[in-house]
């Protein structure tokens, strides 16, 4: 996540990409899409019923209900342990990781008013650090004019330096490389700011 001076640079960039262009564009950082409790409890509650068909293994002096009682305890540790975040995300598989990130991108689009922009000219670049997810969400004045491979390129770009660590930087090199397509799509003509330049931190 972004310290104080780095969101200011941030929006400084904002600022100036705006300058030449009549798009808004809107940043978003999010720290998680999920907490996936419901995987890792789903996970605990799996591993621990595939005790059950070790019960007739185990000492005949054990009674069932001792067995039902070990089972239990276990399903509860493994909940515990599972809810540690480095582990958590490892449970969740891509394609839902991914999806609850795409998710809340688009919720943020609305949220952030972005659809609502003079000449459909919105630009959101959402970024959810957990699932190393990226996506940029042009409204319809730019989807228009720029194709979804423009947007991909510097969406790859900005994953591997999220990989890296190296957020702040990423962040910046998007905003500038996404000026330049925006100030060729759409150069600015009228002097403006409808939105927000500072990074929304969720």
């Amino acid at each position: 996540m972004l310290n104080a001076s780095e969101r200011r640079t941030l929006s400084e960039t904002i600022k100036e990409v705006e300058s030449k262009t009549d798009a808004e564009v809107v940043t978003v950082l999010a720290r998680e899409a999920d907490n996936y409790l419901y995987i890792s409890t789903l996970w605990a509650a799996f591993l621990a019923l595939l005790l059950a068909p070790l019960f007739q293994f185990l000492p005949w002096w054990l009674e069932y209900q001792q067995a039902f009682t070990l089972q239990w305890l276990l399903f509860i540790a493994l909940a515990v342990i599972f809810r540690w975040r480095p582990l958590t995300m490892r449970l969740v598989p891509k394609r839902i990781k991914f999806w609850r990130a795409s998710n809340l991108a688009r919720r943020q689009f609305l949220q952030q008013e972005l659809h609502h922009t003079k000449d459909r000219l919105g630009l959101l670049i959402f970024v959810s650090v957990a699932e190393h997810y990226v996506e940029i969400l042009a409204d319809r004045g730019l989807a228009e004019q720029i194709t979804n491979e423009s947007w991909q390129e510097i969406v790859e770009h900005f994953i591997l330096e999220v990989k890296k660590g190296k957020t702040n930087e990423a962040f910046v090199h998007c905003v500038e490389k996404c000026g330049e397509l925006l100030e060729e799509a759409a150069p600015a003509t009228v002097a403006k700011n409808e939105l927000s330049n500072h990074l929304v931190v969720l």
